[in-house]
C-alpha cells in the first residue's frame, strides 16, 4: 500500500555554507522589520524605553559607591545619615522609574506582537484563497497549517522575548562599559578582557545553530502534514494495515525533528553557561586585581563595590543577548517560511475585469473550443477537446480513470488556467469572467463530500441569503431527507460534528440539497451517487432529473446506467473525445462506451 504520508512538497533540506544562511538570516529579519511597517515607530518607543531603564539601572552603582563612601568615611568621623538617605531616596527613584519603564516596554511589545500574529494570520488565511489549487497539489495542507500555527506564534514569542531584551541588554552593556572606565580603566580592561572570550563563543555558536533553527521549522511543518493525512485517512491505513508503515515514516521525520530540535537547542543553550561563567571569571578577576589596587593605595574600596555591582550588569547582558539571538534565530526560521508562503505566486488580479454573467439571465450554452491543459505544463494531458452543450442538456461525462473527467470540470470551474483553447458560456469567455462569477454560475456535488461543524441549516444554505424554512423543507422533500432532519434532536438547528453519526450516504444527501439551494443555471455532478445504495440512488436520480430540468448539467459517472436518459454522452480516453452522441447511438456503435458499459454487467 501506499503510505498516505506520501504526497510531499518541494521541501526538502538544502545543504548551505554559513555566508548562505547568514544571508538567509539576514533577509528573514529584513523582512520581518518590513512586514512590522506602521508599528516601528511604536517598537521604537519600547526599544526607547528598554534602554531608559537599563540606564538608570547603570547609573544605580554610583549612588551605591557613594553610600559606601560615607559609611567609610562615618567610621572615623560619625555617619552621616541624612546624606545616606538622600542618596538612598535617589536609588529607590532610579530603580522604580526603570521597573516603570521596563513594565510599559513589555506592556508595549506584548500589544504589538499579539496585533502583528493576528494581521500575520489574517495575511495568510486570504492568501490561501488567492493560490491556485495547483500549489495545493504539491504542498500538504499540514505543512500550510504549520505555518499559521507553529510558526506564526515561533515569530510572536521571539518579538514579544527579544526586542526589549535585546535593546536592554545592548543599553545595559554599553553603560556598564562606560560607567566601568569612567570609574577606573585597570579595572574596565580586566573585565573586558575577561569577557572578551565570551563574544568570541556566542558568536561561533549562533553562525553553528542558525541551520539547525531552520531545519527543525521545516521538519515541524512535514511531521504537522504527515499527521494530518494519516489521521483524515486513518480508516484506510486501518484497513490496509498500513498503521506500521505510517508510523515508520513518522519515526524518520520524528528522528529528523529531534536531531535538529536537539542540536539548536544544545547549541543555543550553551550560550547562558557559557556567559555565566564568562561573568563570574570577571567577577573573580575583577575583585583580585581590586583588592590588589586597595593595598596599593591606588583606588579606595567603594570603587570594588561598584564594579561588583558593574561587573555583573556587564555580564547580565551578555546572556541576555545570546538568548535575545536564539529567540530571533527562531523567528528568522520561522519568518522565512511565512514570508515564504506569503510570497507565492497568487492568482491572477481580476479587478479590472468589468464582463459579467448573471446568473439568472444565463442560459447555459458551453463550448469547450481546442481545449489544452496539463497540470504540468510539460506533460498535457487534454490535448485538443471540443464540445459544445446547449442550454438545458444534460451532458454526461464518461471513461476509464484518468482519462480526464474531473479535469474537465476543474477547468470548466476555472480552479485550473488553461494551456491554449477557450471556454465560454453563452459566448462569454471565462478567462474574461472573474472566478466569483463563473462559481457563481455553477451548483456541484463532488464525490467526496464536505460537511463542517455547524447546523443542518448553515451546511445546506451555506453562502445562501434568504432561505426560509419552507424553501428547505421543499428541497429535503425533492432528495428524500425530510425524514433525516425530523429525526434529528433540533431538526434544522442539530449541529454536526463527530458525535452526530451521519452515514456517508446521508452525507452526499445534504450536499445534493446545497445544490439545489444554490439553483444556480448550470450544474456540476462528480459521481454524486457513488456513496448511496441502489433505492437511495433511484430516489436521487428522479431528484437530479428534476434538479437538471432546464440547466446545462455536466454529469461525471461510472455507473453508466445512471446516464442513460444524457441529451449526449462524451467518452474520454487519454484526454481526447473517442465517441459521443446519446446512449443507444454509442451502444450501436459498439465500441469503447458499449465495452466500457457491458463490462459493468460481465460476471466476475
Amino acid at each position: 500500500m501506499s503510505n498516505p504520508g506520501m504526497r510531499r512538497g518541494p521541501m526538502g533540506g538544502r545543504n548551505v555554507g554559513g555566508g548562505e544562511r547568514a544571508k538567509d538570516f539576514k533577509q528573514a529579519i529584513s523582512a520581518l522589520i518590513k512586514y512590522c511597517g506602521k508599528y516601528v515607530p511604536v517598537i521604537i518607543t519600547a526599544m526607547v524605553m528598554a534602554a531608559l531603564g537599563a540606564v538608570l539601572r547603570v547609573i544605580g552603582p554610583e549612588f551605591l559607591s557613594r553610600i559606601t563612601e560615607e559609611i567609610e568615611q562615618g567610621i572615623v568621623t560619625g555617619i552621616n545619615m541624612d546624606n545616606i538617605a538622600k542618596l538612598g531616596v535617589i536609588l529607590i527613584v532610579l530603580y522604580t522609574l526603570s521597573g516603570i519603564f521596563g513594565y510599559f516596554q513589555s506592556f508595549i511589545m506584548a500589544t504589538v506582537t499579539q496585533k502583528l500574529t493576528r494581521k500575520m494570520r489574517d495575511d495568510i488565511s486570504h492568501k490561501v484563497n488567492r493560490l491556485p489549487l495547483a500549489y495545493f497539489d504539491k504542498v500538504t495542507y499540514g505543512d500550510v497549517l504549520s505555518r499559521v500555527t507553529n510558526d506564526v506564534d515561533a515569530i510572536g514569542n521571539a518579538l514579544n522575548m527579544s526586542i526589549g531584551q535585546l535593546m536592554s541588554a545592548v543599553a545595559l552593556f554599553l553603560g556598564s562599559l562606560i560607567m566601568m572606565y569612567v570609574t577606573n580603566w585597570i579595572l574596565a580592561s580586566v573585565a573586558v578582557v575577561s569577557t572578551l572570550l565570551g563574544f568570541v563563543m556566542m558568536v561561533l555558536i549562533i553562525s553553528k545553530s542558525q541551520k539547525y533553527f531552520v531545519i527543525q521549522q521545516r521538519e515541524l511543518g512535514l511531521i504537522n502534514g504527515h499527521i494530518e493525512e494519516i489521521y483524515s485517512g486513518h480508516e484506510v491505513v486501518k484497513a490496509y494495515n498500513g498503521e506500521n508503515q505510517a508510523i515508520s515514516y513518522f519515526d524518520k521525520i520524528n528522528d529528523r525533528l529531534f536531531g535538529s530540535a536537539w542540536k539548536s537547542q544544545f547549541l543555543s543553550g550553551l550560550m547562558m553557561p557559557l556567559m555565566a561563567f564568562i561573568g563570574n571569571l570577571g567577577f573573580v578577576c575583577v575583585c583580585v586585581t581590586g583588592a590588589a589596587l586597595v593595598l596599593n593605595g591606588r583606588i579606595e574600596f567603594s570603587v570594588i563595590v561598584a564594579f561588583m555591582v558593574y561587573v555583573r550588569l556587564f555580564a547580565q547582558p551578555l546572556s541576555q543577548i545570546a538568548q535575545a539571538f536564539t529567540s530571533l534565530q527562531s523567528a528568522a526560521a520561522a519568518g522565512e517560511r511565512v514570508f515564504e508562503f506569503l510570497g507565492e505566486k497568487e492568482m491572477e488580479d481580476e479587478s479590472a475585469k468589468t464582463d459579467y454573467l448573471d446568473p439568472q439571465d444565463t442560459n447555459g450554452n458551453v463550448v469547450f473550443k481546442n481545449v489544452k491543459f496539463g497540470y504540468n505544463p510539460d506533460n498535457i494531458i487534454i490535448h485538443d477537446f471540443n464540445m459544445q452543450a446547449k442550454s438545458g442538456q444534460k451532458i454526461a461525462i464518461v471513461g476509464p480513470t484518468g482519462a480526464g473527467k474531473t479535469t474537465l470540470v476543474n477547468l470548466l470551474m476555472r480552479f485550473y488556467e488553461l494551456n491554449g483553447g477557450s471556454i465560454s458560456i453563452d459566448g462569454h469567455p471565462i478567462d474574461g469572467l472573474k472566478r466569483s462569477n463563473v462559481h457563481d454560475l455553477f451548483g456541484m456535488v463532488l464525490q467526496d463530500t464536505w460537511l463542517f461543524e455547524g447546523t443542518v441549516r448553515e451546511n445546506i444554505v451555506y453562502d445562501k441569503q434568504g432561505i426560509t424554512d419552507e424553501m428547505l423543507d421543499e428541497v429535503c422533500k425533492t432528495v428524500g431527507i425530510d425524514h433525516l432532519v425530523k429525526s434529528l434532536p433540533n431538526g434544522y438547528d442539530t449541529v454536526l460534528n463527530e458525535n452526530a453519526n451521519l452515514s456517508a450516504g446521508q452525507k452526499q444527501l445534504i450536499t445534493i440539497a446545497r445544490a439545489m439551494i444554490e439553483n444556480a443555471p448550470l450544474l456540476i455532478l462528480d459521481e454524486a451517487t457513488s456513496s448511496v445504495d441502489t433505492r437511495t440512488e433511484q430516489l436521487i436520480q428522479k431528484a437530479m432529473d428534476k434538479l437538471t430540468e432546464g440547466r446545462t448539467s455536466f454529469v461525471i459517472a461510472h455507473r453508466l446506467s445512471t446516464i442513460k436518459n444524457a441529451d449526449l454522452i462524451l467518452v474520454l480516453k487519454d484526454g481526447d473525445v473517442v465517441e459521443s452522441g446519446t446512449h443507444t447511438q454509442l451502444l450501436e456503435k459498439s465500441g469503447f462506451y458499449a465495452d466500457l458499459y457491458n463490462s459493468q454487467f460481465e460476471p466476475a
